[in-house]
């Protein structure tokens, strides 16, 4: 059995497999970039090493630099999590080479799979259905642009490289394609080092259905069910769940049968997913589930199938890497109930969904779930990764328990100040064909004007502000202060109190109610640090202050300023000094959290005060450059 393990990743999947690993006596080593130097992962770990600069090409993609640390700490064993090096065949065969132990597939068995065109030729041979499409060798924009019109609109262009939603893109029409590919190409470069694609069609009614598959090296294969990850925002998952809703019997033997297939074609050990879309315009059928890619490591979404199977996936990965067979055999597998997961980002779906890195100063966790998180009240959510906060799963006997039991932990939760999509996910969770399991991977893109929506304070939002107000500053306040409250609140002595105070919220003025003590709004309330008041509801954060609030930043879209909403790297300048532009043309291209972000014109007008190039790097609120409305 392995004695010491390094995790050559961060975040809350570093902390979930030091936890298994901890409860199985196993050492545990962190690795850590400068921005990480303080993260829950460092601190939790037995041993931790630096390997470099914030950014991941500088540190957590270094594969030489989490092998010296291994080394150095004596590790004999190397744990990949998910993203970075999880799937970088190179990676695996130098851990093995340096004569440590891979906690993951064999180096050919992730090559086989590693590139979307060669795995689904692969599978085509191994009877696995396979969705029509194009992955051929000539990558010419002109045999693209000639299969794009055979297939027929709308395609999915996808990098042969990706995964995680990565270097995907769906064209409706022939005048959307070549610009695609271009988009989809230069990401896929970012993320892979690849820029090469496949072509897919695009399939009516879909829902992406993927099974849980593990292998060990004694030629056992077994798979663990399936998971349905269809709700999506730009095919980055948003919400899953195990198993998949309007799964029978029989479609599920058939599914999960293709997907052992699929990994005993590449003589598979440890985790893996095979991922499978299905079309759904009829329900779910054996005969319209088709194969999409398969992910050779452990996914973000693995809690799920851990909470309906009972089984412990980290200490199953770390079993078979030791040589262990599987614990269990096919036959003692089965379903307990459902599990759904959330995922919680620090982003503002008011904004489009920027991330919101920040300081979080107050995390308030609702106890009725299983959180996955790696980030604890004052840690920083960092704007060089990914920017999940936590993952929330609930458990219940049916879907319905673990959807309520979702919802409600949303209702009682609360992170700040940075934006969250909490009440996002409180929306989508609530959704009628959610509920009803009506699903398919366009939901949220049908109805993201409301699930994004911004909605004013309730009577009941406002009640619970000024019981909080209340009880935290009003009687809390030393009687010597009186004059002050009076003077500031309108408060008199000797004479009938006034009852209302004026609180702040969004540039609103509201009066509030604060006679009564009674906190029994049933909402969850809080108090941060600078004297903000929280109320939640719905998932929504509503903060109320005391203080009018200032206006941010001098300048905005509506007199043409073009404005970093976030820090990050210019990728992309399509713009020059003086250009004339229409509304809406996209103008720059900023990246961040490893997402790319477009800035287009807000209206007709010429470009001026142009103040940054390709491969700059820009600060928050910082104005790029403006459109000046052309002299008429």
């Amino acid at each position: 059995m392995i004695t010491k393990l390094l995790i050559a990743n961060r975040g809350e999947i570093a902390y979930r497999i030091m936890r298994t690993a901890r409860a199985m006596g196993v050492a545990t080593v962190a690795v850590y970039s400068d921005a990480d130097a303080k993260a829950l992962h460092v601190r939790s770990a037995n041993e931790s090493v630096h390997i470099g600069p914030s950014p991941a090409a500088e540190s957590y993609l270094v594969g030489a630099k989490i092998i010296a640390a291994a080394k150095q700490t004596g590790a004999d064993a190397i744990h990949p999590g998910y993203g970075f090096l999880s799937e970088n065949a190179d990676f695996a065969q130098a851990v093995l080479d340096a004569g440590l132990i891979w906690v993951g597939p064999k180096p050919a068995s992730i090559r086989a799979m590693g590139l979307k065109d060669a795995a689904k030729q692969l599978m085509r041979a191994a009877g696995v259905p396979v969705t029509p499409g194009y992955d051929g060798a000539d990558q010419s924009v002109e045999r693209l642009t000639a299969e794009a019109e055979a297939i027929g609109y709308p395609v999915l262009i996808k990098a042969v490289a990706g995964g995680g939603g990565k270097g995907m893109r769906k064209v409706d029409a022939p005048a959307d394609f070549a610009a695609s590919l271009e988009s989809c190409r230069r990401e896929a470069k970012a993320s892979f080092g690849n820029d090469e694609v496949l072509l897919e069609k695009w399939i009516t009614s879909p829902r992406h259905i993927e099974v849980q598959v593990f292998g060990d090296s004694h030629g056992n294969v077994v798979h663990l069910f399936e998971r349905d990850c269809s709700l999506q925002r730009r095919h980055q998952k948003v919400i899953e769940e195990a198993p998949a809703p309007g799964m029978d019997a029989e479609t599920r033997e058939a599914i999960c049968a293709a997907a052992v297939r699929a990994a005993k074609a590449v003589d598979y050990e440890g985790a893996g997913t095979i991922e499978f879309i299905a079309d759904a315009s009829e329900g779910l059928r054996a005969d319209r589930i088709f194969f999409m890619e398969m992910n050779t490591r452990l996914q973000v979404e693995h809690p799920v199938t851990e909470e309906i199977t009972g089984v412990d996936l980290v200490e199953w990965q770390l079993r078979v890497a030791s040589g262990e067979p599987l614990p269990k055999r096919q036959e003692e597998l089965s379903i307990n109930g459902h599990a759904i997961e959330a995922r919680l980002y620090a982003e503002d779906p008011a904004k489009g969904f920027l991330p919101s890195p920040g300081r979080v100063d107050r995390l308030l966790f609702d106890y009725r779930a299983r959180v996955e998180s790696g980030v604890e009240e004052g840690d920083n959510v960092s704007n060089f990764y990914d920017p999940m906060i936590a993952k929330v799963i609930c458990h219940g006997d049916d879907r319905e328990a673990a959807r309520t039991d979702l919802v409600r932990w949303l209702d009682n939760s609360y992170v700040g100040p940075a934006k969250t999509n909490k009440a996002f996910l409180h929306a989508c969770l609530s959704l009628p064909d959610f509920a009803n399991g009506v699903l398919d991977t366009g939901l949220i893109e049908r109805e993201e004007a409301g699930l994004t929506a911004v909605v004013e304070p309730s009577a009941q939002v406002l009640k619970s502000a000024g019981a909080r107000f209340r009880r935290d500053w009003l009687d809390h306040t030393d009687w010597d202060s009186r004059p002050f409250m009076e003077g500031m609140f309108g408060f008199r002595l000797n004479t009938a109190p006034r009852t209302t105070v004026a609180l702040y919220a969004a540039g609103q003025q509201f009066e509030v109610d604060a006679s009564s003590d009674d906190m029994t709004t049933g909402l969850c309330s809080d108090r941060e640090r600078d004297g903000t008041i929280v109320v939640t509801q719905a998932g929504q954060s509503y903060f109320f202050s005391t203080i009018p609030d200032a206006a941010k930043g001098a300048a905005s879209a509506a007199d043409g300023a073009i404005i970093a909403p976030m820090p990050g790297k210019v990728i992309a300048v399509d713009i020059a000094e003086g250009q004339t532009v229409t509304a809406g043309q996209r103008l720059l291209v900023l990246e961040a959290m490893k997402m790319e972000h477009a800035l287009t014109a807000p209206f007709d007008g010429v470009v001026e005060g142009l103040t940054v190039i390709a491969g700059g790097q820009v600060q928050v609120e910082a104005v790029l450059c403006r459109v000046v409305p052309a002299s008429e």
